[in-house]
């Protein structure tokens, strides 16, 4: 087993005690400013706490219902007011950071998908007192930010997982799509598809508008016939891809990163082979989690290291093992 799987299988351990906490529902990407607290259960008697978590989130990207889902979970145990909120631009995302340092909260979660933008803003917190932690996003950057740890996967080693996984099943020629330009994670994972599988290239469609996303990846199979797998970024444009697949006429497969319950519905299907996924319920939870832990007793998870939350694959071998999460809404 290579090292990426054994972290993985390591901290893929630790759903199994923290999906038990439950979940809340929410609406993928808002954008707006909401506070949750939650109440009943076994909730922790430390004084009541209030974190910021901060996200880049897009539109309805259903991706960010588990993230927050976990941070809710964790946030009802530990006793803490959530505030949630995402803009998908680095320069706006940076503004929510300065607001919740004006807010005095006791804590930030943040995505540095756009690190160049948030960097200033986000060590302006850390260096003011504010305990900050990052997920999903920045796993080359977070240090720099003076953030506490990282929660999440590294990207380029992801995709070349996948890249791995497209030699395996004698791919021939791979299109990864990119959804969001300007996003350091999405392009690394494209780089690392090609680190291991080189005959594979990047197209960009807008994720906000599916069926220009579904049009575009449509034309690129009709100009292009020798294309026979199709890797897509995210559960969505996995499912968009399934489509455009038909409308080309093509033969080819697709493969994706992160899942939701349809998308593990179209892999139990076989309409999609396979998902890289990097439980992101895990890593809102983890987030919540550390903040508290490090107010209510000095501790940091990671030892100056990301903690990583994945990659490792989802496929019809192993599909049914998380079916019934994703069902509940945390896988």
């Amino acid at each position: 087993m290579v090292r990426w799987q054994k972290k993985a299988a390591a901290v893929g351990a630790a759903l199994v005690l923290v999906a038990a906490l439950g979940a809340c529902s929410s609406s993928g990407g808002k954008q707006e400013e909401e506070s949750s607290g939650g109440s009943g259960g076994a909730v922790a008697d430390t004084p009541r706490m209030k974190v910021a978590f901060i996200t880049h989130a897009a539109p309805g990207d259903t991706f960010w219902d588990l993230v927050r889902r976990g941070a809710e979970a964790a946030a009802k145990k530990d006793n803490v007011e959530l505030q949630y909120s995402a803009a998908p631009e680095g320069a706006d995302q940076a503004n929510l950071v300065q607001t919740a340092i004006d807010s005095k909260v006791d804590g930030i979660a943040v995505t540095l998908a756009k690190a160049d933008a948030m960097q200033a803003n986000v060590k302006k917190a850390s260096d003011g007192g504010i305990p900050v932690v990052a997920l999903n996003g920045g796993i080359d950057a977070w240090k720099q930010t003076g953030a506490l740890g990282y929660f999440g996967q590294d990207e380029r080693i992801a995709g070349q997982a996948a890249g791995e996984k497209l030699t395996q099943l004698g791919a021939k020629k791979a299109v990864c799509v990119i959804q969001e330009q300007g996003h350091v994670g999405l392009e690394a994972r494209c780089q690392g598809v090609k680190d291991k599988f080189p005959n594979s290239e990047k197209i960009y469609i807008t994720g906000t508008d599916m069926p220009g996303s579904t049009t575009t990846m449509t034309s690129k199979l009709q100009q292009d016939k020798s294309i026979d797998y199709v890797v897509t970024l995210g559960a969505p444009f996995a499912l968009a891809a399934v489509q455009s697949v038909k409308d080309a006429g093509s033969s080819a497969k697709v493969g994706t990163f992160d899942t939701n319950k349809d998308l593990v519905a179209a892999i139990k299907s076989g309409s999609v082979q396979w998902a890289v996924d990097q439980q992101p319920y895990l890593q809102g939870y983890l987030a919540v989690d550390s903040l508290w832990l490090y107010k209510t007793n000095g501790n940091t998870i990671g030892g100056g290291q990301a903690t990583l939350t994945g990659p490792a694959f989802i496929d019809k071998d192993n599909v049914a093992s998380v079916e019934k999460f994703a069902a509940a809404g945390t896988r």
